[in-house]
């Protein structure tokens, strides 16, 4: 008999399914520690309904107060003497019953012609003028009250003693409080934040997406021998753009204010940069260009490449003069002069890794053309050779680069343990990875790049962005722009994967399409992906967005500034009246920006 025909099992599976769930979630209850008895205590219950009806009553507008001061006497203790007392009743007045009491009595207080529905304390004041706190008193419809209190203990006096009640009356027209007020300052700061992360973010997270895309990276692979080679070669790339940065900084500071020389690099400086690429980089090529053709043009690319440096740095340099200056005369409009200097200097700050970057581009492009020629003319022993040798010679390098990493964080000191011991290591994989391609000899390098990104994207999600938040405090200090760096770090790896598993579901005809016309990777993406992602990239970033303005609320308990930073101090120092005045504000910014988000997505989709 079939067993999917079965009812009594699958009554069986069914309950024992339930059963399961039930254990399961039994002892779910144990481990979250689940108390129904602390819902009933009436502290609990009594410390909610408070904090409930304080966050039910933002403080937004508040009034000016005039403080108001209505006294009776008392004698303490009392005498044999008639005592008698002059009130004047047209005004707001107490009276107290006994008009004379010994100390911890119990004395009735009644009060008249308030205001009503208003509160306040009520105070002993001795001959001294050091009040003491007896009660509080809340006045009814027609601005009454009664009171029952005692009189402090060890106040005797041969003085008249007084009873005075203290209230507070609004006058003028309602305003926004201080709390209002320093909301509205923090939640601009809080937008502008997770704007600029949001931004830096996608500008970042946008390329890296594609190499974290496996149906682009999957069809990308590579000769063993050229990839091998192009990774041997990066090294020296890297000391490249050092030497190229240190050089041009160098003649950049020789040139100085000279204007003439300024203009001449900036402005003729890319002209020649964009004929020098165009000239080494053809797009078209009649002929196979010779040895010394290719030579010459990596000799133009690396010279390219010095000038571009030096464009770099001369444009910084203007840009942090012209910002100082507009700083300086602007007037209300000086902000935009510190905006442009903040860019030069970041400008200045990142040269470094913009020549690095491309000093190891270049050499690995390099040793990849130049690998496929020598598999074009070389024989098979010899490619087979130079396969396991320069593939243990690229592992070997790739782990003595990761053994100085280890070392500057660890400070291990030791040369062995630092690069020996993991050149040896390296150069053992790079062998096995040599012998698992001895018979295509291909290596799947759009792979390795996929997991290695999607890699290092998970590691960055995986630690929230408070954590990022500290450290970033201790690098730049306690303020916005430390939460802004945590929340562009952690916004590359979220909108990083987003993107690349939007570029993963994308339609693969386009693609297809235009590389039937022989377009090359970049030129795929551009035309058939990137027309396909525009959408939902938008959205994805909105949505970021919206992600940033919340979790800068807890970035601010960590000293990453914004809104946050306010509402962890009223929430510390109980003020849940102050505390709901930041969550409203959070609220209104969140709904706002998912209208606008709605709106572009109906534009632009």
């Amino acid at each position: 008999m079939n067993d999917k025909n079965n009812p009594m099992k699958r009554y069986l599976l069914v309950g024992l399914s339930i059963i399961v769930g039930i254990v399961i979630y039994a002892y779910g209850f144990t481990v979250t520690k689940v108390n129904l008895e602390e819902t009933k205590s009436e502290r609990r219950q009594t410390q909610l309904v408070r904090i409930i009806r304080a966050l039910a009553k933002p403080n937004i507008i508040e009034y000016d107060k005039e403080e108001f001061i209505v006294e009776t006497p008392i004698m303490v203790p009392c005498t044999d003497a008639p005592i008698e007392f002059d009130i004047d009743k047209t005004l707001s007045y107490m009276i107290v019953e006994e008009k004379c009491a010994d100390s911890q009595a119990e004395i009735h207080i009644y009060g008249y012609s308030f205001e009503p529905y208003i509160s306040g304390p009520l105070s002993f004041v001795p001959p001294s003028g050091v009040k003491l706190n007896i009660g509080e008193f809340t006045t009814d419809a027609l601005g009454n009250f009664e009171i029952v209190a005692t009189v402090p203990k060890g106040r005797e006096s041969d003085d008249e003693q007084i009873i005075r009640a203290i209230t507070r009356k609004n006058i003028g027209k309602p305003h926004l409080t201080e709390t209002a007020i320093n909301t509205w300052k923090l939640i601009i700061e809080t937008v502008f934040m997770a704007l600029l992360a949001t931004t830096l973010g996608t500008l970042i997270a946008v390329p890296l997406s594609f190499f974290a895309a496996r149906n682009l990276m999957e069809n990308m692979k590579s000769p063993l021998l050229s990839f091998s080679l192009g990774i041997v070669l990066m090294p020296i790339g890297f000391l490249l753009g050092s030497y190229g940065v240190r050089y041009g900084k160098a003649l950049t500071n020789s040139i100085g204010s000279n204007n003439i020389l300024i203009a001449v690099v900036v402005i003729l400086g890319p002209l020649l940069v964009y004929q020098l690429l165009k000239w080494a980089m053809p797009q078209v090529e009649l002929e196979k260009p010779s040895l010394s053709t290719r030579i010459i043009r990596i000799v133009g690319l690396l010279i390219c490449a010095f000038v571009g440096i030096l464009v770099l740095f001369q444009i910084s340099n203007l840009a942090i003069l012209a910002g100082q200056w507009l700083h300086e005369n602007a007037g209300s409009f000086a902000f935009l002069g510190k905006f442009i200097a903040d860019l030069g200097e970041i400008l200045n700050m990142i040269i470094i890794v913009i020549a690095v970057l491309a000093g190891m581009g270049v050499l690995n492009s390099v040793g990849s053309k130049f690998g496929q020629l020598i598999i074009k003319k070389s024989n098979t022993t010899l490619v087979t050779l130079l396969n396991y040798l320069l593939s243990m010679s690229a592992g070997a390098i790739l782990s003595m680069i990761l053994g100085a990493g280890v070392n500057w964080i660890y400070e291990i000191g030791n040369p062995v343990y630092v690069y020996l011991y993991p050149g040896i290591v390296g150069g053992i994989i790079g062998f096995i990875v040599a012998y698992l391609n001895r018979e295509t000899g291909i290596m799947p390098v759009g792979m390795v790049i996929y997991y290695v990104t999607r890699t290092i994207f998970n590691a960055l999600r995986s630690i929230e962005a408070l954590v990022m938040a500290i450290i970033f405090v201790v690098w730049v200090g306690i303020g916005p722009f430390a939460g802004a760096l945590a929340l562009s770090l952690h916004t590359i790896a979220a909108l990083a994967k987003l993107y690349s598993e939007q570029v993963e579901s994308i339609m693969e005809g386009p693609i297809e399409a235009v590389k039937a016309t022989g377009a090359n990777q970049l030129q795929t993406i551009i035309y058939a992906v990137v027309p396909q992602i525009i959408p939902p990239y938008i959205s994805f970033t909105m949505y970021r967005w919206d992600i940033n303005v919340r979790m800068s609320t807890i970035i601010g308990f960590a000293g990453g500034g914004g809104i946050g930073f306010l509402l962890q101090q009223n929430i510390n120092l109980l003020n849940y009246r102050d505390a709901s005045v930041q969550m409203i504000a959070i609220a209104i910014v969140v709904a706002s920006m998912d209208y606008i988000s709605s709106q572009l997505r109906e534009r632009v989709i």
